[in-house]
């Protein structure tokens, strides 16, 4: 069919006639689609009057499936023509009746240029003589159609020439594509448009070419968009029999699933992690890095149930003072301490050797098949005694360490660990910074020092400690001036000596209890006695764990006002250790005792390698010489400028000097001659309980007379 085109010099009377008489049915359609002129023919053929149709959306008189295309058939034509374009090979197509019905026809389509613009004129002919042959054809079609626009893939059919020769509407809606951009027909504009929405369009462009020089071939892959997308792709060969006359590709949306797999992928790896450091928490030190008290105890259990051929060597240590470390530098300090400390453990063993911290400041080293474990003490020893800046402060650590080998007695791991441990302690008792292998005489004085502490704390809940008390006498007042009060325990009718159970009632934290238990006892049996003299004092002994307790100050100066006690009448007696605490509270508290009126005696004056030289920087009242040096005094002959120079240096300060441990004249007399203010000893009296206090002063006074009729007769 050829397109109508007016000519120059007709009338339009037989224009209009020549229009309605063609047999085609004829339909001008302006550029936006709208109907402008029909003919007769178009009239009969869709069963509209010429005013229905005028004016109209030409896609009313298309079947569902065919309505798409004008703008692209529009562009085509006014691309290849000039002012008039050539009639177009005619295409199928199904018209649509006034009544519903649809009809199958043949188009052709050319373009029209008027002064009103480009015009679409399509010669449509009806092929009823065919519609019942194509029935199955029209079937087929409209159900393809159909399916093409209901599939939520996007569908792009691509010819051999590469051109698009169709798409559906879910195309278009998942690539964004503007539609004036896809009207134009502009192929290479859709392909531009499309790379720039994708992360790699180097390979969206590689896999084109690639399926392009391989017709035949098909493909699956994914494609990454710049906004996060994901899309698969597929692409087949579109075939008409043997023939490959295009391609299929189809597009589907997975960016949904593929967030939700990505999800799950690193919910997992989460998983993994949090088990992983789950793991780790359960068999690892945190702050070392280094195995926990679990994984030792795993690891021993293990080891002790190996070959019964290799030797197993436990080596238990902990550090010395570390408190100091703590209290001085902070607890950020004490953690880098214990850092570098495990550092220099790991640096002291084999791989194969397991080093773990138990908790605190105690470490633990667990040796297998190892020649000499001493040796590896030896060298953990020297190793952590280097110092170690920490804070802008030198410090140099110092351990104790037990070691406890499997022997030909099979014992369990706790066994074995605990016996690590006496030995631990016993090297620590020995001095510390050092090395002790267990021996079994450490259980031995272990279950003493158990058994001790156990019988103390009954002994203390029944108030059976009980108070005696050894007169001072001064040799210018001529008679006993104090009383120093003693703990003394009896036990299973044995007395236990001072010496035994003191350390162990300052080691467990009971010295406290006693001490005041001993203090009000004393301000109590002694109240008559010290209410008869100004002069009169008690002395009692203190530690310095109970003056770490920040409240033993303000405890001691409320029982003594409860009892009536003049707080210049009660002495406190220390060793020089005492000033040497780390807790500067020690201090404090003895400064305000002090103030108070409280006097402050310094005990076993003499033997502290510092007394001598820091004396007059100690805030005491007094001193006692230690009965070392009064035994240094036999005949009374001896020159012992020892002595007078204490003496001498303690009253040039303004403090008063007693001697304590004297046993015979001789060495009262050489004291008195060198101006010692007060004496004590079993020369004057042993110690003895209040109800004896009597005969302990007359003992005393008796002694003192002796000493001056010796004294008169030198």
């Amino acid at each position: 069919m050829t397109a109508v085109s007016p000519r120059p010099g007709g009338t339009p009377a037989g224009y209009a006639a020549l229009f309605d008489s063609l047999p085609d049915a004829v339909l001008v359609v302006g550029s936006d689609g709208l109907i402008t002129q029909v003919n007769a023919a178009a009239e009969r053929l869709f069963g509209y009057g010429r005013l229905q149709l005028v004016g109209q959306d030409h896609r009313m008189l298309l079947a569902e499936g065919y309505r798409s295309g004008f703008d692209r058939l529009l562009a085509s034509l006014h691309s290849e023509s000039g002012d008039i374009a050539a009639a177009k090979t005619p295409f199928e197509s199904y018209g649509l009746h006034s009544d519903g019905t649809e009809f199958h026809g043949e188009v052709a389509c050319s373009l029209l240029n008027s002064d009103g613009g480009p015009s679409l004129v399509a010669s449509v002919r009806a092929t009823f003589h065919r519609q019942e042959t194509d029935a199955e054809l029209r079937e087929a079609m409209s159900l393809l159609s159909a399916t093409l626009e209901s599939t939520a893939d996007g569908i792009l059919v691509v010819g051999v020439d590469g051109k698009i020769a169709g798409i559906n509407e879910q195309f278009t809606k998942m690539w964004g594509i503007p539609p004036e951009l896809m009207a134009g027909g502009d192929d290479a504009a859709v392909i531009d448009f499309v790379l720039g929405l994708l992360a790699h369009p180097e390979s969206f462009l590689a896999k084109i070419n690639e399926l392009y020089a391989h017709p035949t071939a098909e493909s699956h892959d994914t494609l990454e968009f710049l906004d996060g997308r994901t899309f698969e792709r597929y692409s087949r060969p579109q075939r008409v029999g043997n023939l490959v006359v295009g391609r299929v590709w189809s597009f589907r949306d997975v960016t949904p699933r593929r967030r939700a797999q990505e999800q799950a992928r690193q919910a997992m790896a989460d998983l993994a992690e949090q088990a992983e450091q789950l793991k780790a928490m359960a068999f690892q030190d945190p702050l070392t890095g280094l195995a926990n008290r679990k994984l030792f105890h795993d690891q021993l259990s293990e080891a002790l149930h190996g070959r019964s051929s290799t030797a197993v060597d436990v080596l238990l240590l902990d550090l010395d003072d570390f408190k100091e470390v703590n209290d001085i530098l902070g607890h950020a300090a004490g953690d880098q301490m214990l850092v570098e400390v495990a550092r220099r453990l790991r640096a002291c063993v084999r791989p194969e050797d397991t080093v773990a911290r138990l908790g605190g400041d105690e470490f633990v080293v667990l040796l297998t098949g190892s020649a000499d474990a001493e040796s590896v003490a030896e060298r953990i020893v020297q190793s952590l005694n280097v110092p170690v800046w920490i804070e802008g402060s030198m410090r140099r650590p110092s351990l104790s360490l037990g070691i406890a080998s499997l022997c030909a007695d099979a014992v369990a791991a706790s066994e074995l660990l605990r016996r690590a441990d006496v030995a631990m302690y016993a090297a620590k008792a020995a001095g510390k910074n050092r090395y002790m292998r267990f021996k079994p005489e450490m259980m031995t004085a272990l279950v003493q020092r158990t058994d001790m502490e156990a019988g103390l704390r009954l002994a203390v809940d029944n108030d059976e400690i009980r108070v005696s008390y050894q007169p001072v006498v001064s040799p210018q007042v001529g008679e006993v001036i104090q009383f120093e009060a003693l703990a003394r325990w009896e036990r299973d009718g044995r007395n236990v000596p001072p010496s035994q159970f003191i350390p162990t009632a300052e080691r467990s934290g009971l010295i406290s209890v006693i001490g005041l238990q001993m203090m009000r006892e004393s301000f109590i049996q002694l109240g008559a006695w010290l209410s008869r003299g100004a002069e009169r004092s008690l002395a009692v002994n203190v530690s310095g764990v109970q003056l770490r307790d920040r409240g033993f100050a303000g405890n001691v100066l409320d029982m003594a006002k409860s009892h009536g006690m003049v707080p210049r009448q009660l002495v406190l007696e220390v060793t020089e250790s005492v000033f040497f605490d780390a807790d500067d509270h020690v201090i404090s508290q003895l400064a305000s005792l002090r103030s108070a009126g409280v006097r402050v005696a310094l005990d076993d004056f003499g033997t502290g390698y510092s007394s001598l030289g820091r004396l007059q920087d100690l805030p005491v009242d007094a001193v006692k010489i230690d009965q070392s040096f009064v035994s240094m005094v036999r005949t009374g002959a001896e020159k012992l400028p020892i002595l007078s120079s204490m003496i001498n240096m303690a009253h040039s300060l303004g403090l008063s000097v007693t001697a304590e441990g004297i046993e015979t004249s001789e060495q009262a007399a050489y004291l008195m001659d060198l101006q010692c203010d007060a004496l004590q000893g079993y020369l004057f009296s042993v110690p003895e309980s209040e109800a004896c206090l009597d005969q302990a002063i007359s003992r005393s006074a008796e002694a003192l007379q002796a000493l001056e009729g010796l004294h008169l007769r030198r």
